[in-house]
């Protein structure tokens, strides 16, 4: 046989071989379990959500950890909607908070409750972390602080507590009826609590019992005397469809069931906050099956050995900032690129029609004033899921007052004797506006558009809070674990990027300036 002819036919049966492994083992990486984690805005959430996530990775799952997702209510739509699949709760949240049922409800009725809305609840992980009220030891002393009974006794007490726990079922509000308290408590963010308390800028705050602050910091936990807080077991809540639709993922999910006791999840809370060791660590360590110390006793922690902080520099420039960067530049620029395409139109009809005019500027100035935090919430049950959609939809409204203004603005300035010159010339409206009237008024228009995009850039950061990633999540984490170095690397590089987009807008602003003279 010829050897070209024979090098021809092993060359095709080598590509034809090839092409059948890859067809064959196509159904096998299609078939491989997906699956999305979820997790609160704190420490503990952060750590089981990364116990659960490498966990379901065991088992050969495609598993992705949607970090620090805001609040109760912002988790559980992303839950209901399918943009997660699972995530770590307490039994009094979904008893209290998400179901609305009375304290002590029976396992049948929350069941059957979750089962209404798609959902199901399962697997305790072995140890319960309730709400709490402490006070610094100085503090308990002087007011004679032992139970929650005794704050009646102390109505000048400055209290601060987290945003959450002001307005949730099992929070303030029922607390303060349960006990007849005349405090006026003020909101917090949860992870600034402590150093608050420690700096004696407040005397009370609501805490997690398995915080490992409590100890470090010597604090006081007033008991419960009148059994106001419900249990608070850790379990998972998760899609009801799950162990069916992940059967393998699942399988190492539920085998966590029972294994952390609640020595051992302080300790791993001391990790993160007090020797700043990262979840992904913690939790690679925990499923591994390696000690780890007991939490600290009063005032000992400093004795715990602590890993080295990073310097500044090299927390803005670790290992996720360009991911971040990336995040962020795209959430920006698709959301500015839509306000621009929505914006300008609706300002040249604000321009022609003054009529109409107040009534756009009017509706574009109402959204400015919607908290952002709760239009992203609002958006999620609207659009079904979380993450980039609803954060580029928020974004995008926001972005419209300035690029709205000032396409207005800029086309009203252009002199009525220039319009007219237009139409002498025969040029029909759409042809005077593209050919004379956005030309003068792009220079305050491109103005608009960088008033825009900096508030843009700053913004973006919220959207952090529902899983569309971006600087924000360096925030978020910062907040959680009064990290201030980890907060400014999210908050710098957030500042950087603003000023940086203005320079080349005022750049971009100096060129279509010079334009219209170098014409002439």
């Amino acid at each position: 046989m010829h050897p070209a002819r024979l090098s021809w036919r092993t060359a095709a049966a080598s590509t034809t071989l090839l092409l059948l492994m890859l067809l064959l083992a196509w159904p096998l990486h299609a078939a491989a379990e997906q699956l999305a984690i979820g997790s609160k805005r704190f420490t503990e959430s952060y750590i089981l959500g990364e116990v659960i996530t490498q966990a379901a990775r065991q088992g050969g799952a495609t598993a992705e950890h949607r970090q620090g997702l805001g609040n109760t209510a912002v988790v559980v739509e992303a839950l209901k909607t399918g943009s997660i699949d699972v995530y770590p709760e307490y039994l009094g949240t979904v008893e209290r908070e998400i179901l609305k049922l009375p304290t002590g409800s029976s396992r049948e009725v929350i069941d059957q409750k979750l089962r209404d809305m798609g959902l199901a609840m399962g697997v305790p992980l072995g140890f319960a972390n309730g709400y709490a009220l402490a006070a610094s030891a100085e503090v308990a002393r002087k007011h004679q602080l032992k139970t929650l009974g005794d704050l009646r006794n102390a109505p000048d007490l400055r209290i601060a507590i987290s945003q959450e726990f002001l307005g949730r079922e099992d929070g303030w509000p029922g607390l303060a009826r349960r006990y007849q308290l005349p405090q006026r408590p003020t909101s917090i963010d949860h992870g600034l609590s402590y150093q608050a308390l420690a700096s004696e800028r407040i005397d009370l705050t609501d805490i997690y019992t398995t915080d490992a602050r409590i100890a470090d910091l010597g604090l006081v936990t007033l008991q419960d005397n009148a059994n106001y807080f419900p249990r608070y077991d850790a379990v998972l809540l998760y899609r009801a469809d799950l162990p069916t639709r992940a059967p393998q993922a699942w399988r190492q999910i539920a085998a966590l069931a029972g294994r952390i006791d609640v020595t051992r999840m302080i300790a791993m809370n001391a990790q993160a906050e007090l020797q700043g060791q990262a979840f992904p660590a913690i939790a690679a360590d925990f499923l591994a099956g390696k000690a780890t110390a007991a939490a600290a006793p009063t005032g000992a922690a400093s004795a715990a050995p602590a890993q080295a902080r990073p310097s500044l520099s090299s927390a803005i420039f670790g290992g996720d900032f360009w991911r971040l960067t990336r995040d962020h530049l795209w959430l920006v620029a698709v959301s500015v690129g839509i306000a621009v395409l929505i914006g300008i139109p609706l300002g040249t009809l604000a321009a022609a029609r003054a009529w109409l005019g107040q009534g756009i500027l009017g509706f574009v100035g109402l959204l400015q004033t919607v908290p952002s935090l709760a239009l992203l919430a609002a958006l999620i049950p609207l659009l079904g899921r979380i993450g980039t959609v609803p954060a580029i939809v928020a974004l995008s409204l926001y972005a419209l007052l300035p690029i709205v203004r000032n396409t207005a603005v800029g086309l009203m300035q252009v002199p009525k004797g220039t319009q007219q010159a237009a139409v002498a010339l025969g040029m029909t409206p759409a042809q005077s506006w593209r050919l004379v009237l956005l030309p003068l008024a792009l220079p305050v228009i491109i103005a608009g558009v960088k008033t825009a995009t900096v508030m843009t850039v700053g913004t973006a950061t919220i959207a952090a809070f529902i899983g569309a990633g971006g600087y924000g999540e360096r925030i978020a984490q910062g907040l959680a674990l009064n990290d201030g170095t980890t907060l400014l690397a999210g908050a710098i590089p957030s500042a950087g990027l603003a000023v940086l987009l203005q320079v080349v807008f005022e750049v971009v602003e100096r060129v279509f300036r010079r334009q219209p003279a170098s014409a002439g």
